[in-house]
């Protein structure tokens, strides 16, 4: 009976000297080649060099070495059928391949330069990998080390089921190892949308269940991707995130760290129920933000966007207000050991580039059979221009406190906000509904302060003077919304007639 053998060229060595023990063990005779084969050495496991094996020589700087018929046919050739084919020609079948692909994400993360990158684009390893995927039927295909025992274990049964599912989670391998390429070298101007696509993600973990118990959920993180990327907070303590945490955590960070000033903003049901501004630090900031709604606060996800200390954190505990979440970018020692005592509280720490870090690549959406694509909308402010009064410099800077939140709620999205105790505070929010005048009414109903003397933010233009006139009745006396309706001029007499302000931004934010 002719020798069986394997073929194993990895860039991540974790378990390869136990894996090729055992394969040795069972009657394998080991192929090899570069740092893989200098690991077997070291450990005085015997293998064949590659080289030797197809009597080719490694060419141009090791760029070619397993490109060669006698290593692909060994893997492609069907048993039973091509057999005479592998006897003229001295092939050998190659009945195991183990390989993992160059480092390609590793030396992007560290900033390579972009030549140093292209020389870690595998081009050998994927088409190992997905030639011995394609004749599963006889090739058990590994690219994963935590798959070595099990392979091990099963290498004598003639188990199809198996060596399918191994070749299933080869091909996922090199689609995510291709799609970091591709996303690496980005898109044309001439086609900012291209034809085809992939997008890489890596599974971060499993989560208890969906948004609800009936559906299961996994977090995926995308390779790559620095910026506000969830995949790069850190967790310091308590039960694992869920799926609806993460959602949150995402709604949380992009008002936290769009705030004009250092801040924070607590989240329910992915909108805002309090945040708020405070120069006098962390602790000012979120006893204002409590004061916003602090029954909604409850069992909600609370983000700064500053590092928090121990007299933050004590001021947080004193509140005695549960939340599933907080997060900061940093928390000195005493605040970790203050929280550290709430055992079940998820404590995130944020990395400290977010303040000015925005969104990478682009905005996705899963609709049944396919995707919606399109730009982050990062939240700009666009070119403000007053209609009608121009706001006094504290009302302008309350409306864009309130324009930054505004953003981010979901539309149709009114945000009322005042200017307190030095700093600004959400007064009442209306998301959600599909008229903008229960907005307004839903805002100024959830107002805990006075809705005289606040001003109001609106994520798109007024459609009729209702929603203005609703608010001036309550006391709002400045406003910043897109303008645009056909309906202007009216929306405008009705502020005219209030000695109101308005600030028209030109810039929409929509947030379906």
């Amino acid at each position: 009976m002719a020798a069986r053998h394997a073929l194993l060229s990895v860039s991540d060595k974790s378990g390869i000297v136990d894996f090729a023990r055992g394969l040795v063990e069972a009657g394998f005779v080991v192929l090899s080649t570069g740092g893989t084969a200098k690991a077997l050495a070291d450990a005085g496991i015997p293998y064949t060099k590659v080289a030797a094996h197809t009597g080719a020589p490694e060419i141009m700087g090791g760029r070619v070495k397993t490109l060669h018929p006698k290593i692909h046919g060994g893997i492609l050739g069907r048993r039973g059928i091509d057999d005479a084919v592998a006897a003229e020609q001295g092939i050998a079948w190659i009945d195991v391949v183990a390989v993992n692909l160059y480092p390609f994400e590793a030396t992007v993360a560290r900033g390579a330069a972009p030549d140093e990158v292209v020389e870690n684009i595998d081009i050998g390893g994927p088409a190992m990998v997905r030639a011995a995927a394609k004749n599963h039927q006889w090739v058990h295909v590994v690219v994963d080390p935590a798959d070595y025992p099990q392979v091990l274990a099963r290498i004598s049964v003639d188990d199809i089921a198996f060596r399918r599912s191994l070749a299933g989670k080869a091909y996922r391998h090199t689609a995510c190892y291709d799609a970091m390429i591709a996303a690496w070298f980005g898109t044309s101007p001439d086609e900012p949308y291209p034809k085809e696509g992939a997008i890489p993600v890596r599974l971060a973990q499993r989560v208890r269940y969906g948004e609800n118990p009936h559906q299961t959920g996994a977090f995926y993180t995308t390779p790559l991707e620095n910026g506000r990327a969830l995949g790069r907070a850190k967790q310091l303590q308590g039960k694992d995130l869920s799926y609806n945490n993460l959602g949150d955590l995402d709604a949380a960070v992009r008002i936290a760290f769009d705030l004009p000033g250092p801040g924070c903003a607590i989240i329910k049901h992915a909108n805002p129920c309090g945040a708020a501004v405070h120069e006098g630090g962390m602790a000012a900031a979120y006893a204002l933000a409590l004061s916003a709604d602090p029954v909604s606060a409850y069992g909600g996800i609370l983000v700064f966007n500053r590092p928090i200390t121990a007299g933050d954190a004590a001021a947080i505990l004193a509140s005695k207000v549960f939340f599933e979440v907080i997060a900061a970018p940093g928390l000195d020692g005493a605040a970790a050991e203050a929280f550290s005592h709430r055992v079940n509280l998820r404590v995130m720490e944020l990395p400290a580039d977010w303040l000015a870090a925005k969104a990478a690549g682009r905005d996705a959406k899963r609709v049944q059979g396919g995707w919606l694509v399109q730009d982050w909308d990062v939240g700009e402010c666009g070119d403000w221009r007053a209609a009608l009064r121009a706001p006094d410099d504290l009302e302008l800077a309350t409306l864009r406190f309130a324009w930054s939140v505004c953003a981010n709620v979901k539309s149709n999205a009114i945000v009322l906000a005042r200017a307190e105790g030095g700093g600004f505070v959400l007064n009442g929010v209306g998301a959600g509904q599909m008229s903008r005048v229960d907005s307004v009414r839903l805002a100024t109903e959830k107002a805990t302060r006075p809705t005289a003397g606040s001003v109001l933010a609106s994520d798109a233009f007024f459609p009729f003077a209702d929603g203005v006139q609703l608010a001036l009745a309550a006391g709002v006396r400045a406003f910043v919304q897109p303008g645009g309706s056909i309906r202007d001029e009216e929306v405008f007499q009705a502020c005219r007639e209030a000695d109101a302000a308005m600030m028209i931004t030109g810039i929409r934010h929509f947030r379906h």
